[in-house]
């Protein structure tokens, strides 16, 4: 079993920039896929970004140019770069984790973005 914590969510004004972190309870497999999803009220979770040991990277399309993913798989920890933030952005932004058939979820991190 792995524990996924968040950090950093918050409120912010649109065009700010907020900064998650998420770090995993044992150490991360050059093979695991870690990633952010995010839930707003009434909608159903969506990818926003993943990463991949060799440092290949994949982002929804709503956030390409302003949000930016990083791993540190000796810190175990998986970060997620929030620019430009605008009111949409606004979710439960949860950690994710995919390895060796397994899928983890930390328990989110609110994120608020007025307009």
């Amino acid at each position: 079993q792995v524990q996924l914590v968040e950090s950093g969510g918050g409120l912010v004004q649109a065009g700010g920039s907020l900064r998650v972190s998420c770090s995993a309870s044992r150490d991360i497999f050059s093979s695991d896929v870690m990633g952010w999803y995010r839930q707003a009220p009434g909608k159903q979770r969506e990818l926003v970004a993943t990463i991949i040991s060799l440092g290949y990277t994949n982002y929804a399309d709503s956030v390409k140019g302003r949000f930016t993913i990083s791993r540190d798989n000796a810190k175990n920890t998986v970060d997620l770069q929030m620019n430009s933030l605008k009111p949409e952005d606004t979710a439960v932004y949860y950690c994710y984790l995919g390895s060796r058939g397994y899928t983890y979820w930390g328990q989110g991190t609110q994120v608020t973005v007025s307009s």
